[in-house]
């Protein structure tokens, strides 16, 4: 049984895959009774990487878990091969329970399903945003943990969140009938690219102010005190702020109140922003907030380029934080503060449009 990359005709594998020979060095070292950390560091692998591959790849013929370099190379071949069916598309069970909790279904007291609204589907946009969203809609991802929960003992009933997007929205793997859209959070027909064109930023924001420059320690989430902030605007201009912290996930609301004479009726051309989330009310929000905790907690702040952080300077004197910005039009550069805001906004309604 030849590894089927030794034909002529075969590429080679990347380096982000284990090869044969890497595969002939883990069987020589298992043989030799050396244990999946040191075989790990010897190869310069992540110890997942080695256990997955023991567990995934072994042969299991003669009942038990040997591993061999051959039969490995095989089994990972086999698992190459594309295209693949859908998880979604195959499994009927697994697919009915993805799509009645993207839909919201909600079941009356006597077991009957209560009809939703009807969403119209013209291709690529959906109706206004009001009618979008069902109330007890389950994000991709909240149905991927749930599954878990639910069938603890199946492990067919299990998929990832990516998996459910893909159904959606990837022509050739739409497992999942594509109106569902309409009841993802974001409401989008369409998804949108990462890869676009940068807008010039803000004024305000320098170079050195960049995600980019944020420190390592934030970025790998290995030391608490580094955060994410942003606005939800709801009804009639109303907002709170969000702060959550990125290695616990711990969340923080900003409370911004009307400012005085918001309901006066008389507007004054560039005056001061009296809904209450304007630059002065956020810095104040954000340093009454921050200050109650320790040093150690007040590490980093990273936050989009909105007009509300024209004073972060100032709010860097007076709380010790280092306030940095994403790239413009880059959500998912705060994108633990971007999920967090997805699931608040099924209880604060979006301003209508």
């Amino acid at each position: 049984m030849a590894p089927s990359h030794f034909a002529s005709s075969a590429p080679l594998p990347s380096g982000r895959y284990l090869a044969f020979t890497d595969r002939e060095q883990i069987a020589l070292w298992r043989a030799q009774g050396h244990g999946v950390r040191k075989i790990a560091l010897r190869l310069a692998r992540a110890p997942s990487t080695i256990s997955r591959e023991l567990r995934r790849n072994a042969a299991t013929r003669a009942g038990g878990f040997e591993y061999r370099a051959t039969t490995a190379q095989w089994h990972a071949d086999r698992a190459a091969r594309r295209p693949k069916p859908a998880k979604l598309a195959v499994d009927a069970k697994l697919r009915r329970y993805v799509q009645e909790r993207l839909a919201g279904v909600v079941v009356a007291p006597s077991g009957a399903p209560v009809r939703r609204p009807v969403v119209p589907w013209t291709g690529r946009r959906h109706g206004r945003r009001q009618h979008r969203q069902w109330a007890r809609a389950w994000s991709p991802e909240q149905i991927a943990r749930r599954l878990a929960c639910d069938f603890p003992d199946d492990e067919s009933m299990r998929i990832s969140h990516e998996a459910i997007y893909q159904a959606l929205y990837v022509q050739g793997r739409g497992a999942l009938r594509r109106e569902l859209t309409a009841c993802l959070r974001t409401g989008r027909a369409v998804r949108v690219p990462r890869a676009r064109t940068r807008g010039r930023g803000r004024p305000f924001v320098t170079p050195e102010l960049l995600i980019s420059q944020r420190p390592a320690e934030a970025t790998d989430r290995a030391v608490p005190g580094h955060w994410e902030g942003d606005l939800i605007v709801g009804l009639g201009s109303s907002a709170i702020g969000t702060l959550v912290e990125r290695t616990t996930r711990f969340t923080l609301l900003l409370h911004l109140p009307r400012m005085a004479g918001h309901d006066s009726g008389v507007r004054v051309k560039n005056g001061p922003p009296l809904a209450g989330h304007g630059a002065e009310a956020v810095r104040d929000a954000i340093a009454r907030t921050i200050a109650t905790l320790p040093a150690q907690l007040r590490r980093s702040l990273t936050w989009d380029q909105g007009a509300e952080m024209t004073q972060h300077a100032r709010l860097r004197i007076d709380t010790g934080l280092a306030v940095y910005f994403c790239d413009p039009h880059s959500p998912w550069q705060r994108g633990t503060n971007e999920n967090t805001n997805g699931l608040l906004r099924q209880y604060f309604r979006r301003a209508r449009t």
